[in-house]
């Protein structure tokens, strides 16, 4: 077990969690599905256009070769997968991925770097550099690029970046049976760095990895415990097991499952973006379309999300539009 992490559970369980919050979200668990969906979509209606879903792009621009040990990444240097590391992407061939993506409908544009934190130095005015060009396509800015300081949080706001996503991945006792070179209190601290800066977080975590229905009902109540408030983006995952990681013989997780959790995160964070984000390619369109009734409202499009295998535009646009949905236009 890691010590800092244990620290956080331990000595300050109820600091994370807002214990109202997890006892809503323990009743909302059992309820009959349909009745739960029934729920969701009451409230996804009083905060969000239903008719309207957001297309963002997920860019890989520095891959591979990661110091942690996340079980479930392919990019982790601790093992071997197929994925191939490169260095940090050209400013040219980001900008070229970033105009592709507002042309084929996506009005937010996340970067990830695979680093355990943000360094300082060359690499870290390219950052700023990039955000700078690709908020000029108005676009929604996003990036995750791993641990990030105060300072820094400070020095992306001033750039113009939008969003930044720091995923928790689960309940502060499961996820320390997946990561151990990173402590969920040092999740936590970087998130608060996001909110001190102004900068809009993007948080939320992967379901399927062996977790059980409590460390979901507590990944969830962290989630909507954060203060000032809960994130302004929640991405629900779900795992792909990939070949080389520790979780590689993962069973796929149940879509009812998914859509429990999706319906629960819009009841108990009702005015968050809800991305139906990495797994959607082992969902059928049923599926699919259940997890849109029950509140989600974004998705990644493109055929990658980061080096995962992911849903197809083209099926992406068939399936809303057979839906009677439509893409959610820029409000920059």
């Amino acid at each position: 077990m890691n010590i800092q992490a244990q620290s956080v559970i331990e000595q300050n369980p109820n600091e994370l969690i807002d214990l109202n919050i997890l006892d809503k979200i323990n009743i909302l668990y059992d309820k009959p599905l349909l009745e739960l969906v029934f729920e969701a979509q009451t409230i996804h209606r009083q905060f969000h256009d239903s008719s309207k879903i957001q297309f963002c792009t997920l860019s890989s621009i520095k891959t591979g070769a990661c110091p942690e040990n996340c079980h479930y990444c392919p990019q982790s240097a601790h093992y071997k997968t197929a994925v191939e590391a490169h260095a940090l992407l050209d400013i040219n061939e980001v900008l070229e991925q970033a105009k592709e993506a507002k042309n084929n409908g996506s009005t937010r544009f996340c970067m990830g770097a695979s680093w355990r934190d943000l360094p300082e130095g060359k690499d870290f005015e390219r950052i700023v550099e990039l955000i700078k060009s690709v908020k000029i396509l108005n676009l929604e800015v996003c990036c995750t690029l791993g641990m990030i300081t105060e300072t820094q949080a400070y020095k992306l706001a001033e750039a113009g970046l939008h969003t930044y996503n720091h995923n928790i991945d689960n309940s502060p006792e499961f996820y320390q049976e997946i990561i151990s070179t990173r402590s969920f209190e040092d999740r936590i601290q970087t998130l608060k760095n996001i909110q001190l800066a102004g900068i809009k977080v993007c948080s939320g975590g992967i379901l399927g990895m062996g977790e059980t229905s409590t460390d979901r009902k507590r990944f969830l109540a962290v989630l909507a415990s954060l203060k000032p408030h809960y994130p302004d983006s929640v991405p629900i995952n779900a795992l792909v097991p990939i070949e080389g990681t520790p979780l590689q013989d993962r069973p796929l997780l149940d879509p009812f499952d998914l859509v429990r959790m999706v319906a629960i995160a819009r009841i108990i964070m009702p005015k968050a973006m809800v991305r139906l984000s990495a797994g959607r390619r082992s969902l059928n369109d049923e599926a699919q379309a259940l997890c849109f009734l029950a509140g989600a409202n974004s998705i990644h499009t493109g055929e990658k999300l980061l080096t995962t295998p992911n849903a197809g535009l083209n099926h992406d646009y068939e399936l809303i539009s057979k839906l009677g949905l439509k893409p959610l236009e820029a409000s920059l």
